[in-house]
């Protein structure tokens, strides 16, 4: 009955325009240090998240924590870009979504620049978006997944560079890129960046060395051959199977981008338990924990909420049913 419940939701969101990565989302026991965690029978909550790997990972995550505490899930994971899940979330279409510092900070909160201190710049954020919108930012985890660069082994011996600041002295030939399209929309993102570091576009890189591409197609396109340098996610499974090397953003221009989870203010207050719940989960999320769980979906082709599952299950979270 729930696999139909799930794939029913599915038609009908997808009817709405609101994305949905729809599937089975397994159940279990809580366990350890969440096994104290109740009374969430009588929750419904809907939980979104974009559609890259680690956003599907992180979804799964919560609905397996949350439907195995009792509540009744509505899956609305695989929303199709940032804005997307944001309004979604502001309108009260979804209650929970884990969310990214820097991407709230700046995109939806308007702010021209990040704040270099991770933590400095999560208290900003939690703050405003309280006060503001009456989210509430639950405990973040130690992983950032940042913006970056990334070369080819071979093309950071050849050009022995590991800097960003070092593309400033390549020749013009050597500065090409491929970018995401959102990236290089982004008030934080491919543009702005390029000025931080002295190459502006037109004339420090030349608008026909940029090739736009799908996220995934960034990394083919990179070990390829096919540009030079290319925009990645640092906790991107693909860059240890594809042995990229990711340039050191010594200019400190891209903001810090720690996950947590966001819920509304009504459903916290409903539920206070909730912070127990997901606290012990972040701490464990470090970039490396990310990495490794990237890479199963996007190098070894496994479903999000298997990983998610799997992994839940070896660190103590939960059991299987």
């Amino acid at each position: 009955m729930r696999r139909l419940l799930a794939i029913g939701m599915a038609l009908v969101l997808a009817g709405c325009g609101l994305g949905t990565s729809g599937g089975f989302v397994p159940t279990g026991s809580l366990n350890g240090p969440l096994k104290s965690v109740q009374g969430l029978d009588g929750l419904s909550i809907g939980i979104g998240s974009k559609s890259f790997q680690e956003q599907l990972i992180l979804g799964k995550i919560a609905a397996i924590l949350l439907q195995s505490a009792g509540a009744e899930v509505k899956d609305l994971t695989n929303m199709p870009g940032s804005d997307t899940s944001r309004q979604a979330m502001l309108q009260d279409q979804i209650q929970f979504a884990w969310e990214y510092t820097g991407t709230a900070w700046i995109s939806y909160l308007g702010h021209d620049s990040g704040i270099p201190d991770k933590q400095q710049q999560y208290d900003a954020v939690a703050k405003e978006d309280r006060e503001k919108h009456g989210l509430i930012w639950l405990k973040p985890a130690p992983m950032n997944n940042s913006y970056g660069f990334a070369v080819t082994r071979k093309t950071a011996d050849r050009l022995k560079i590991s800097k960003l600041s070092q593309i400033e002295s390549l020749p013009a030939k050597e500065r090409t890129f491929c970018v995401e399209s959102e990236f290089a929309n982004r008030n934080d993102g491919f543009e702005p960046m390029l000025k931080h570091y002295g190459i502006p576009l037109g004339t420090g890189v030349r608008r026909n060395d940029i090739r736009t591409l799908d996220t995934g197609a960034v990394y083919v396109a990179t070990q390829n051959g096919d540009c030079v340098f290319g925009e990645i996610f640092t906790t991107d499974g693909r860059i240890k199977s594809l042995d990229l090397v990711v340039l050191e953003d010594d200019k400190k221009y891209f903001p810090a981008y720690n996950v947590a989870p966001v819920v509304s203010k009504k459903v916290l207050d409903q539920y206070p338990q909730l912070p127990k719940l997901f606290e012990p989960v972040s701490d464990k999320l470090t970039d490396e924990v990310l990495i490794d769980l990237n890479a199963q979906v996007d190098v070894d082709g496994r479903e999000p909420a298997d990983v998610a599952m799997d992994w839940l299950v070896k660190e103590g979270f939960v059991l299987r049913d």
